[in-house]
């Protein structure tokens, strides 16, 4: 029985072996996915007041109050945990520290000091050694908007009240440097009862 396909030669074959080879090695080759939780061309800081604290008069350093210590765990399913973070800063107070701490903590980052007078410094740091991540800043009730303006962006809130412990303030610092820094503020945790 005659062969209907002429035969191909060595050469031939070898090309067309090799064409396939190539086809299918490029269809195996997957486009880049940008990782979850990826800033990407911008920087990403999230700015909160210190949990509840103890209000027993004459505390010099006064620590977090159950409430307190429920708030700084509320902080760690706030920021998701596909944003990667890639530092924590906190003013050195026990009540700052310890808010930080447990998303330190989850996500295996030192707490690093900062000085709440020299918030110009603050930012000028975020933006030179983490451009394009994402921060966390923990404060206090008369800094953490002023920190939003060192960042550049207006205030998302006219003030701050004393009593006010669940605000979280979320930065956006584009890479551009033509483009400007915008802040939202969103609410987390128990909500406080008036």
């Amino acid at each position: 029985m005659p062969d209907s396909m002429p035969r191909l030669s060595s050469l031939t074959r070898l090309v067309v072996v090799l064409l396939l080879l190539l086809f299918a090695a490029g269809s195996c080759v997957r486009k880049p996915v940008p990782v979850a939780g990826s800033v990407g061309p911008e920087t990403r800081v999230y700015v909160v007041r210190h949990a509840e604290k103890d209000l027993t008069p004459d505390l010099a350093d006064p620590p977090l109050t159950a409430a307190g210590q429920a708030r700084a765990q509320a902080l760690m399913a706030v920021i998701p945990r596909q944003t990667r973070l890639s530092a924590v800063f906190s003013t050195n107070t026990a009540r700052t520290r310890a808010t930080a701490q447990p998303l330190a903590d989850a996500r295996r980052l030192p707490v690093q000091l900062y000085d709440a007078g020299q918030l110009p410094e603050l930012a000028a740091r975020i933006r030179r050694d983490y451009p394009g991540q994402a921060v966390l800043v923990v404060g206090h009730s008369n800094t953490i908007l002023e920190t939003v303006e060192a960042l550049g962006a207006s205030r998302p809130v006219p003030t701050i009240p004393d009593a006010a412990y669940d605000y979280l303030l979320e930065v956006h610092l584009p890479l551009n440097p033509a483009q400007p820094a915008t802040a939202q503020a969103h609410q987390y945790g128990q909500q406080m009862t008036p």
